[in-house]
């Protein structure tokens, strides 16, 4: 897909990405290609031992997400930037959804460029992951 500066508008939004609900497949897959294995994430056990009430999903899984987003709509050398803070726990069972919406049209040192706002919602449409991107155009 290539965008177009000089038509995209502030308020524009990012084809969303849905994902299937997080199972424990899920969550030992992203452990084993991360290297990620804190058991919080894969020991039911130790998460109840924490105060949790299960195993949830690795904060980077959903972060990864919104790189997925990112890339289906420009191509990551055009990624200048990327952010994310991480605002609520994805449970097993969640649906995550990652969208994304241009907040502001900018140049800099002769660059177009796109300031993009993300978030990562459960089918509560519970924000489980803020974030913002910068897209060189």
């Amino acid at each position: 897909m290539s965008i177009n500066y000089q038509t995209i508008q502030v308020g524009d939004t990012l084809p969303p990405l849905q994902l299937s609900p997080i199972t424990r497949t899920t969550l030992a897959l992203f452990a084993g290609a991360s290297g990620d294995h804190n058991p919080i994430h894969i020991d039911s056990d130790f998460a109840k031992q924490a105060g949790t009430p299960d195993v949830f999903a690795h904060g980077m899984l959903s972060m990864a997400w919104l790189g997925r987003l990112l890339i289906q709509w420009v191509p990551q050398r055009q990624i200048v930037q990327f952010n994310a803070r991480f605002a609520g726990i994805t449970h097993l069972g969640d649906t995550p959804l990652c969208t994304g919406k241009v907040i502001e049209k900018l140049e800099s040192d002769g660059q177009q460029l796109l300031k993009i706002e993300l978030h990562v919602t459960n089918q509560s449409n519970e924000i489980k992951i803020l974030g913002d991107a910068l897209i060189k155009i």
